[in-house]
């Protein structure tokens, strides 16, 4: 063999074990997950577990598609924020909504997509593709939350890390009410001190019931000015302090762009000095040539300033569902690394934002 082809046949032979009977998940995906996406999944979990969850690196994850109607929110983005596997978390308002119904204990159920919704209509039944629950389901989430809302704590402008913190008081109360534990993600993310922000607040049926408040001036006033300012804040400090900034990206949609602009938010409008995201992961459906995945490939987030371009061989993106990706995900990573120290980032928010505000007014001057 010449010189000239040794050069390209430098990576792992392709030659696996079959698989055994028991083998985990962890094994199946670094013994058989070889090629193509398969392979792009296995570079993902090692990147997110040998890279992006050192102790230096402050994780930032995004998370769009209905996800936790399915049951990801408790099984998977539970278990990934009490290990200190995410540092913040960018959602839609849709999960974050119906991953509270886990939260107070109301069902839904596995069915099937072939049904006739008309018939589902007209007997009070909801379907999420193969997701069905009772629409009474939708009615007491509602009204649950109204009556959270009106609580003296939730009468000011805040962000929405703050409104979901003080959902996720609650949700955590009633937990202990029912003795239950982890159901959801806002009580998992309030007792780790994980700040979970949604880039489009008025988008979900939280929101909904936010903007019925508003009819009465009652409720909270969403600052999505502080949300933009509060997530950029994190990320400077993770690279101020010596660490970096690490992005694992469910889905798309929103989310997927919050927590990338970030950085043209440090750079492009604060001006102030910075490079990047050092490592990130995608997991997505979506094509760049139709414009599902604008501005949010590797390379293109290099262009904005949203990747170090000197870090493109630590940013990989998974073709797939990510239904599937997410659970293989964690459970490679919660087999393959100890669990972190929580960062507990929602309590230095204020902190945070203090010293970006400071960089930033001195540059101005």
């Amino acid at each position: 063999m010449s010189d000239t082809a040794n050069r390209w046949l430098t990576g792992r032979r392709i030659d696996p074990s079959p698989v055994r009977r028991g083998i985990s998940a962890a094994d199946l995906v670094d013994e058989t997950f070889l090629a193509y996406n398969a392979g792009r999944l296995q570079k993902a979990a090692r990147l997110f577990t040998e890279k992006m969850l050192d102790p230096s690196s402050w994780v930032g994850v995004s998370v769009a598609g209905a996800l936790t109607p399915a049951g990801l929110g408790r099984s998977v983005l539970v278990p990934l924020i009490r290990a200190g596997f995410a540092d913040w978390i960018v959602s839609t308002g849709a999960n974050l909504y119906h991953d509270a119904h886990f939260g107070l204990s109301l069902e839904l159920h596995q069915g099937d997509h072939r049904v006739d919704d008309r018939q589902l209509r007209e007997d009070g039944v909801v379907r999420i593709y193969d997701v069905l629950f009772d629409y009474r389901v939708l009615l007491r989430t509602d009204a649950y939350l109204r009556e959270v809302l009106r609580a003296p704590e939730f009468q000011k402008d805040m962000s929405t890390a703050e409104l979901h913190h003080l959902l996720g008081k609650y949700l955590a109360a009633r937990e202990d009410e029912l003795g239950l534990s982890d159901t959801c993600v806002l009580s998992t993310a309030y007792r780790c001190g994980v700040p979970c922000y949604v880039s489009s607040p008025g988008d979900s049926s939280i929101g909904m019931n936010v903007a019925e408040l508003w009819l009465r001036s009652r409720g909270p006033r969403i600052d999505v000015s502080r949300d933009v300012n509060e997530t950029a804040a994190i990320v400077y400090a993770a690279k101020r302090s010596g660490g970096r900034s690490s992005v694992l990206i469910l889905g798309g949609g929103s989310p997927k762009n919050f927590v990338l602009q970030t950085e043209p938010q440090i750079q492009e409008v604060l001006g102030l000095e910075e490079r990047g995201h050092d490592f990130f992961v995608q997991v997505t459906d979506a094509r760049a040539d139709t414009g599902g995945l604008s501005g949010a490939t590797p390379g293109e987030a290099v262009s904005w300033g949203k990747v170090d371009p000197d870090k493109m061989s630590d940013a990989v993106v998974v073709y797939g569902d990510t239904t599937i990706v997410a659970p293989l995900l964690a459970a490679y990573a919660t087999t393959r690394r100890e669990p972190r120290p929580l960062r507990r980032l929602y309590d230095r928010r204020e902190e945070l934002l203090d010293a970006l505000r400071r960089d930033y007014v001195a540059r101005s001057r």
